[in-house]
This record gives structure tokens, sequence and C-alpha cells, in this order.
């Protein structure tokens, strides 16, 4: 993308109300929505988060079948969530939001407890050791998402990256957090969610035309 077209969609998430682009000194100094996000939408129905939401798709797809429930897609590049969030404001979709922000400062946007559900949907493995910390599954990250969750929120991860999957799997059962589901390869199981199949980003139907497995595992953490 060249830096001329990038600009300009920087320009036009400013136009956009579903568009949050703070600083990262504002978000570490008291970020003034953190706990007013129902606020924002106008209605009490349930919160989900898409970390590290790319073009947004999933969150607008998953906003277009849920009226009943709010999604906010979090991502560092904004030029790429202009999608969604173009698309939200085309289609007139009020329960959809973007925010532009690191995702390790996640803990920081949100107040506690105030998430119901969490995806990450294909991020970056982070397979070498010494990138560990980077994976968006690890302790530290798992830590702060329940923190932000309620009681019974859960948390989502969709990867082509069986090393990713063996990972947060092996990660979960260690720690004794509750696995939900679990399945290395979605689309030959005729158990797999609904929303979990239904909806594919550009990338994923890629992986899907060359038979590459996709997987998926729902948990709740328990600390």
């Amino acid at each position: 993308m060249g830096s001329k077209n990038k600009l300009k969609r920087f320009c036009e998430n400013e136009t956009f109300n579903n568009v949050i682009q703070p600083t990262r000194e504002e978000v570490l100094n008291n970020f003034p929505q953190k706990g007013k996000w129902h606020s924002f939408f106008n209605n009490n129905n349930p919160i989900i988060v898409e970390l590290g939401c790319g073009k947004g798709e999933y969150s607008i797809a998953l906003a277009q079948k849920n009226s009943d429930k709010n999604y906010i897609g979090i991502d560092i590049k904004g030029a790429r969530f202009w999608r969604g969030a173009k698309t939200a404001v085309e289609e007139n979709l009020k329960n959809v939001a973007f925010v532009r922000t690191q995702i390790e400062l996640v803990d920081l946007i949100f107040a506690e407890k105030e998430i119901d559900e969490i995806w990450i949907t294909f991020p970056d493995p982070q397979i070498k050791y010494k990138r560990t910390k980077h994976r968006m599954t690890n302790p530290v990250f798992l830590r702060k998402y329940f923190h932000i969750l309620n009681e019974k929120g859960i948390v989502n991860l969709k990867t082509d990256s069986e090393f990713m999957h063996g990972y947060t799997l092996g990660l979960l059962h260690g720690e004794g957090h509750e696995v939900l589901y679990a399945n290395h390869n979605i689309y030959h199981n005729e158990g797999s969610p609904k929303e979990v199949i239904e909806t594919q980003t550009f990338y994923e139907n890629q992986y899907l035309r060359v038979d590459k497995p996709i997987t998926f595992i729902q948990f709740r953490l328990k600390f």
C-alpha cells in the first residue's frame, strides 16, 4: 500500500464516529472510554472484542449477524481496519467500533469485567522462543484478558498455525484453565460452532483453497 493511500485512510478514519485513535500516553493516563463502553454503544448488550482485527472482516461479519451484541476491533494498523470502519459506516452498523492501539494495552482500554468475549483471529504465532512474550496467548496476555472479562467470559482462538494451537492448548491445560472446545481442523468436523465456520477472513479463504487446516480453541480463564 502506497504512503499516499495510507495517509488518505488515516485522514478518513478521523472522520468516522466508530473509530477511536488514542495516543499511547492517553491510554496510559486513564483512557476516558474505559468502563464506559456501554454508553458508547447506547445499550447494555454484550461487548465482544477482536484483538488484532486486521481489516475488520471478522468484527464486521459478526456484527452483521448479531445486532444484539457490540463488537470492538483492536489493531495498531489504522490503515488496515479502515476497510472495516468504512463498511460499518456504509451499512449503518451501529454495533461495531474500532480502536487503534497496541494489544498489550488492552487492560487499559477496558475496565475490569467489562467484556463478555474475546476473539483472536489468525495471530502471528511468534514461533521463535525469544518471541514468546509477543504470543497473544502467553501467560501475561491471558492475565490481561482475565482482568477485563466478566465471570462467564470466554476467549476464542482461531488460527492456521498448528504451533499456536498446540502451544495454547498445552498452556491452558497446564495452568488449569477450562477448555470448552478444541479442534485442529474445524472444517472437517461436524460439531464445529457455526460462528467459527460461517465467517472467514480473506486469508482464511486462501488457506481453505489449498486445504490448509484451520484450528480453533474456545476457553474460559481460571486464575
